[in-house]
């Protein structure tokens, strides 16, 4: 019995040894800036994106991969007879996982399964890999199903936005009140659960952020059972370091990635967001 085969969406937080490792399809997503559309991954890499994100006349633009890329990609994974497991973004936050289905009812014979993480970065991560892993020990579908809507439902992930020039370019904040928040130097938290991105605080400078560090630093220092974080950043590596750091002091066996998150993200959140995610298992 051949294994299923997994594909995502390049808004997925994954290392490139995890993906060649799990064999993953990553099918990237689109960003145009000043009229000039790249390729996420192929034509823009992640760090050059923010430098033209900056010398853009405007916020950049993103799009989910048309539906022909997708049956493309489906029909040439399902050549050799693979059922296909797609996972891809929240519905909440873009179109493509509507466009992978649409693309797989187009494929009516193939054994072709979409679904929504409810989630993006690295918390879809934890649902792709996860079911990269069952598929590689021979569980049929409906166990990983199973699986992976456990996973969803354990799911944590916070962010912070300090700088809110993307919400407000974006139209997410008036410009009064934009304008308001910018002189009190306002600054966010988010929280996201299943196909949900809510505001779940606000307050002003560095101690509102400091508290957020903090506040998540005692939740993990009481949760034995999580194993796994992922921290996704816009541009501040070595905070992001120090705030791993301080995750390890109370759980050393913590295996904690960071890395720079995607363009689809760092267009919406702008400089200094970062989120943290993790789910207990």
């Amino acid at each position: 019995m051949s294994k299923i085969k997994i594909i995502t969406d390049s808004s997925v937080q994954l290392s490139p040894e995890e993906i060649e490792r799990h064999q993953i399809t990553v099918i990237p997503l689109s960003i145009t800036i000043d009229d000039k559309t790249y390729v996420d991954g192929k034509d823009i890499t992640r760090k050059n994106f923010i430098q033209k994100m900056d010398e853009a006349s405007e916020l950049p633009k993103t799009s989910q991969p048309p539906v022909g890329l997708f049956v493309e990609k489906l029909k040439e994974l399902a050549s050799d007879g693979s059922e296909i497991l797609g996972i891809f973004m929240a519905k909440a936050l873009s179109g493509t996982v509507d466009a992978a289905r649409q693309a797989a009812e187009m494929l009516p014979d193939l054994p072709i399964t979409i679904i929504d993480s409810g989630f993006t970065d690295r918390a879809m991560g934890y649902e792709v890999l996860a079911a990269a892993e069952d598929s590689e020990k021979g569980l049929e579908l409906s166990k990983i199903l199973a699986h992976l809507e456990e996973v969803k439902n354990k799911m944590h992930l916070e962010m912070m936005v300090p700088n809110l020039d993307n919400i407000i370019k974006g139209g997410r904040l008036g410009p009064l009140a934009g304008r308001v928040a910018t002189l009190l130097n306002i600054r966010i938290h988010l929280q996201m659960k299943p196909d949900d991105l809510a505001i779940k605080g606000k307050g002003r400078g560095k101690r509102f952020t400091k508290k957020f560090d903090d506040d998540l630093v005692e939740q993990l220092s009481q949760m034995p059972n999580v194993k796994k974080v992922g921290i996704s950043y816009v541009d501040t590596p070595d905070d992001m370091e120090a705030l791993a750091k301080r995750f390890k002091e109370v759980n050393p066996n913590l295996e904690i990635l960071i890395q720079e998150t995607s363009p689809i993200i760092i267009t919406h959140a702008g400089h200094g967001a970062y989120a943290v995610m993790f789910y207990s298992e």
